[in-house]
């Protein structure tokens, strides 16, 4: 017996050490929160009139990312970008009707590459442009929310279905058929969270994070949110957080001077929305409704934040998740006589990114180091120990978790196309310089040169005056040596 008791006591020692061990070696969770066309409009930017409690508890416990810049406005090179690590050029997505798997096939996305470390792979909302979702990316298909619309009014129900049967009658399809049937660009309706589409996914989400916590493997869980994108549908609650007389509407509503041809748009996006004229200006009326309905989603977003932070804190997860929020691009509320995105200007390129990480050293500071969204894929491999894949185009930011103001990279590069020019931009700690070059011949055909020490606004281009001729000779060459030549040295 006593030998038996040895046997046993072993047998208990080596099990309870391989126990241990695995508890040592598994990964953080990744909560991935992603949110359209967000500007880093927010109470942790430092813009208190917005109404962002959660999304500021977050950074408060995490690392704002000030000047954080997509590769391209819009979302579907946005996203692409993001998921693959790589920039537009590689990825040869410029529009929102290429997927990536056509030209780069074989590529091993974010949530991919998560999936092949040992890790369950789940996604809701929008991650990806709609309707093009990658499958690879996920250790199942995309969880849909029951319930959720994205207009309650009966009223604007029933013009949204006269719309629809009038354009088939004509018989539009496909992209054609969803620009003809849009309703208003705002909505209020005194509904709980969940009548709207967004509320339904932060349900499914709360769900879905009390069941993948069951599991055995980490989990990386994203969740997409769809407001502030147009059209700004929300709960009264969230309109009544705002008074629309102390609105104040964009400060610089007028194109900057000696504009290029390629730089700004007419805002086409929002044109096609019931009551906005589709050609001209808006009245200030008009502006100041869409602003407090912007808003208005905004906090809609952020409370739909809060209750996935609150189940990562009633679940006992919080010091086991890695969480990042990300805004896929800007957007313009009206400066630059403006609106939507789709252009090079800082209010496009500049979105927020929030990352929060179990053991950083430094919780709730704000770092002014130039990040870009390609880095978001080597961020989190680093924070949870992964080997990265050979092709990534970004650098990860997660030494700036410990040390935000460490020396950090030289520039961040955006891009967007305007036909056959294609606008290059670099953001610079004092500039933001694009050039607008020919995709055939490489010939710059026009520049803009704005300096962020005396026209944070943008709102005069100085690439042509004659005591700028050497500064703009230079900030090509840095601009044509690209991402490479940038990186932290």
């Amino acid at each position: 017996m006593p030998r038996l008791n040895l046997v046993l006591a072993a047998l208990l020692a080596a099990v309870c050490f391989a126990s241990a061990a695995v508890a040592q070696e598994k990964r953080p969770n990744v909560l991935f929160i992603a949110v359209d066309d967000l500007r880093t409009e927010l109470g942790c930017y430092g813009d208190d009139w917005i109404h962002s409690p959660n999304i500021d508890r977050l950074a408060a416990s995490g690392t704002v990312f000030t000047r954080a810049y997509c590769q391209q406005a819009v979302c579907s090179p946005s996203r692409t970008s993001l998921m693959t690590g790589l920039r537009p050029d590689s990825t040869r997505v410029y529009d929102l009707v290429t997927h990536f798997r056509k030209n780069i096939p074989d590529v091993v996305t974010l949530g991919q590459h998560f999936k092949q470390n040992g890790y369950y792979s789940v996604s809701m909302g929008k991650i990806y442009h709609g309707g093009y979702d990658d499958l690879p990316t996920w250790s199942e298909p995309a969880r849909k929310p029951k319930g959720g619309n994205g207009y309650v009014l009966p009223e604007n129900k029933v013009l949204l279905n006269e719309k629809r049967v009038a354009a088939k009658a004509k018989g539009l399809k496909g992209t054609a058929l969803s620009r003809a049937v849009r309703g208003p660009a705002t909505e209020m309706a005194d509904v709980p969270d969940n009548a709207y589409t967004d509320g339904a996914i932060a349900e499914l989400a709360v769900k879905s994070l009390r069941e993948l916590s069951k599991r055995d493997e980490p989990f990386f869980l994203a969740v997409g949110f769809v407001k502030p994108h147009l059209p700004f549908n929300a709960p009264k609650k969230y309109w009544d957080m705002y008074d629309p007389a102390k609105i104040e509407l964009a400060a610089n509503p007028f194109p900057p001077k000696n504009v290029t041809p390629y730089s700004l748009t007419t805002w086409g996006e929002m044109r096609v929305y019931e009551g906005i004229p589709k050609k001209g200006d808006l009245t200030e009326d008009q502006a100041r409704q869409l602003k407090h309905g912007y808003y208005a989603s905004v906090s809609f977003t952020d409370a739909n934040v809060g209750k996935l932070l609150d189940e990562l804190d009633k679940l006992k997860l919080t010091d086991d998740t890695i969480v990042v929020l990300w805004g896929d691009h800007g957007w313009k509320l009206g400066e630059h006589n403006c609106w939507c995105k789709h252009t090079n200007f800082e209010n496009d390129a500049n979105a927020p990114l929030i990352i929060r990480a179990p053991g950083q050293k430094s919780p709730g500071a704000k770092s002014e180091a130039l990040v870009e969204f390609v880095d978001i894929y080597p961020t989190l491999c680093e924070l949870a120990d992964l080997s990265l894949p050979e092709r990534l185009e970004g650098t990860s930011a997660a030494p700036l978790l410990d040390t935000p103001d460490a020396k950090w990279k030289s520039a961040a590069f955006s891009q967007y196309p305007r036909g056959n020019i294609m606008g290059y931009t670099m953001k610079t700690d004092q500039y933001r310089f694009t050039a607008w070059k020919n995709k055939k011949t490489g010939e710059v055909v026009a520049t803009e040169l704005y300096d962020h020490q005396v026209d944070p606004a943008e709102n005069e281009n100085v690439a042509g005056e004659a005591e700028n001729a050497q500064l703009v000779a230079k900030l090509q060459e840095r601009l044509d040596a690209g991402w490479k030549d940038a990186k932290p040295k």
